[in-house]
């Protein structure tokens, strides 16, 4: 261990070998969230992908700023009340934290960095449940009440050191299969009520309008998620490498199963389906990533590939739109990923609790199972209050005519492509794309 300067009496001193890796692994996930804009606006019909993109753009401001002034230290200040619900105002503003305060053998000023961007991404995630019909400015609104509201408590309850799942319940959740996938899925699942569906959902095909956009935003994710799973060790040593080939082996099955899932069902295998796989692989992988072995990893992966095939046409059965399936793949790989802990967790990883398949007994399978239903709970519920409460105030759902047109018009006076643009927003080139070469497969739609 290579040790490099002390901080004030009574810290741990600065580990460089473990601070330059949280460096890479924050810029890491920071990345995701662009990747996220590029993977959920490659989804989109061409008439409103700019505006997809900026809603992922803007959440990494918005929460920036709240994480900055309140989010960190509820999220991680010292337990208010000692109940594992909440953290105390103590660092308001970031207050009293210099750049010798220490998390472990971290700078705490790093691992505040670190968390905020799990943070942003959580929030990014939620808009593809609502997307080509949500107003910007309601979506302004939206991100830093529903951090402060659902993120935060979740973020504490899980990561902090007193939170209630963590310290009481027992539960395992490696790098936020609970408090990024689930909380964001259920959020998406919530909101998606409040906006009601698309015009023309299950009437009208909907399909991505750049395969190759999807496939470059599942790439840079694939390698975001790196950083987001071997970067929970906090730490550049065997955990984080075990974690590290963990998050490569679900993406791959995760792959294959949808894959397989599509060619058995529909007759092909779809570039997007490629892309929805790995990330549904991956999405399962967050919460196992520090409890299962490799085997273990490959069978929740391929859990999840094969799940969240079948969960994304659930939409259309319910008649909820989460138009960019965040319910289909992040609820579900979160609930999947998460749960198999109770089953495939080993010793040689957690240092303690087993799952069923390694004598471990129902007992974790039980903790697990509470974790997954009080976040989901908690972050439908809370999110439903917020997203009727600014619907009813400002209006959230766009107006017919600006869907109709798209909201790349409408809202930023922009076009993602320049050249024919029709009066409806979407472009002569993109349509011709469309009628000559798109395949009904690519289309999770019930029009196949």
């Amino acid at each position: 261990m290579l040790l490099l300067s002390s901080g004030p009496s009574g810290q741990t001193a600065v580990n460089a070998a473990d601070t330059a890796w949280l460096l890479a692994a924050t810029a890491l996930v920071l990345l995701m969230t662009p990747g996220l804009a590029l993977f959920y606006g490659g989804m989109v019909r061409s008439k409103s992908v700019l505006n997809m993109l900026m809603m992922s753009f803007v959440s990494i401001a918005l929460v920036t700023v709240v994480w900055l002034l309140a989010g960190y230290t509820l999220a991680f200040g010292h337990d208010a009340g000692g109940l594992g619900l909440i953290g105390d105002l103590r660092h308001l503003g970031m207050h009293g934290i210099g750049p010798t305060a220490m998390h472990g053998h971290v700078p705490t000023l790093l691992f505040a960095t670190f968390q905020l961007t799990f943070a942003v991404i959580t929030a990014a995630l939620i808009s593809g449940a609502v997307a080509d019909r949500a107003r910007f400015g309601a979506w302004l609104v939206f991100v830093p009440v529903w951090t402060l509201a659902v993120y935060v408590p979740v973020a504490h309850w899980v990561f902090a050191d007193g939170g209630w799942v963590v310290a009481k319940l027992h539960a395992l959740d490696y790098a936020g299969g609970t408090v990024v996938e689930v909380c964001s899925g259920a959020s998406g699942l919530a909101l998606a009520i409040v906006l009601g569906p698309r015009l023309g959902f299950r009437k009208e095909s909907m399909r991505p309008h750049n395969l190759p956009l999807v496939l470059l935003g599942a790439g840079l994710l694939w390698f975001g998620w790196f950083g987001f799973n071997a970067g929970s060790a906090l730490g550049a040593n065997g955990m984080a490498g075990a974690a590290f080939l963990n998050t490569q082996a679900a993406g791959c099955t995760g792959l294959l199963g949808w894959l397989v899932v599509e060619k058995r069902r529909d007759g092909h295998a779809t570039t997007l389906g490629a892309a929805s796989g790995s990330v549904a692989g991956l999405v399962a992988i967050t919460p196992s990533c520090g409890s299962v072995d490799v085997p273990g990893a490959a069978l929740v992966g391929l859990a999840a590939g094969v799940l969240c095939s079948y969960a994304v046409s659930w939409k259309f059965r319910w008649g909820v739109d989460d138009s960019l399936d965040v319910v289909g793949v992040h609820l579900m790989g979160g609930i999947v990923g998460t749960a198999l802990i109770g089953l495939l967790a080993t010793e040689s990883m957690t240092g303690g609790p087993e799952g069923l398949f390694y004598g471990g007994g129902l007992a974790q399978l039980g903790r697990q199972l509470t974790a997954i239903g009080a976040v989901g709970a908690y972050a439908f519920a809370v999110t439903y209050a917020i997203g009727k409460g600014i619907d009813r105030l400002l209006g959230f759902r766009a107006s017919e005519e600006d869907e109709r047109r798209g909201l790349d018009l409408t809202v930023h006076a922009e076009t993602a492509y320049d050249h024919g643009v029709l009066t409806h927003g979407t472009s002569h080139g993109a349509a011709a794309a469309h009628a000559a070469g798109a395949h009904p497969a690519h289309d999770r739609s019930p029009l196949r």
